[in-house]
């Protein structure tokens, strides 16, 4: 008898010593946790991106028209040459044009109207070179700070307030422990 009660109370230790407690979270779990997160809901910075029927006449206006080009190159929109007044020897030189978007550029574009469209031009994504630093605010809530790098997309050149003081950003999120699902971001 009294082997069958060792037996069954070394049982129940090892049945309660390999549950995991699940209200333990470390860097790596923490770091996981945004990862997952981000890929649901991505970050990024927007701007407004103009297309439609566009005269380009300065030199200021030249140098616009090869980001355009640029982006008609790599296929994310249409350049089609609707007017052109070149004068010999002349700055008056004046190009209209008619710019559409491509089906390529459908995943940077998030809204779009008759002649601009609101476009992704930096996406960032988890710096895998610095460390996840969290805090326990309590047993059921974290807080989480990390770094995202900075991923300029093709629509980049178009942003207007192009301050490139830094290549990341840092960002805090706040961890909540879910008793079914676990530790996820608390929006």
């Amino acid at each position: 008898m009294k082997k069958y009660t060792y037996i069954l109370v070394s049982l129940f230790i090892i049945a309660f010593s390999a549950c995991k407690n699940v209200a333990t979270i470390n860097e790596s779990e923490a770091g996981e946790v945004i990862v997952d997160y981000l890929k649901g809901n991505p970050e990024y910075k927007t701007d407004k991106f103009h297309f439609g029927e566009m005269r380009f006449n300065s030199k200021k206006d030249m140098l616009e028209l090869e980001k355009y080009k640029t982006l008609a190159n790599e296929g994310f929109i249409s350049l089609a040459l609707q007017e052109g007044k070149k004068k010999f020897l002349s700055k008056d030189s004046s190009f209209v044009y008619i710019i559409k978007l491509t089906d390529k550029a459908s995943d940077l574009v998030l809204k779009q109207d008759d002649t601009k469209a609101t476009v992704k031009v930096v996406n960032y994504e988890l710096a895998s070179e610095k460390p996840v630093n969290f805090s326990r605010v309590n047993d059921n809530n974290a807080k989480v700070t990390v770094s995202l790098k900075k991923v300029n997309t093709v629509f980049a050149p178009f942003q207007k307030d192009n301050n490139d003081n830094s290549d990341f950003i840092t960002k805090t999120y706040r961890l909540k422990l879910d008793k079914e699902e676990g530790w996820k971001v608390n929006k």
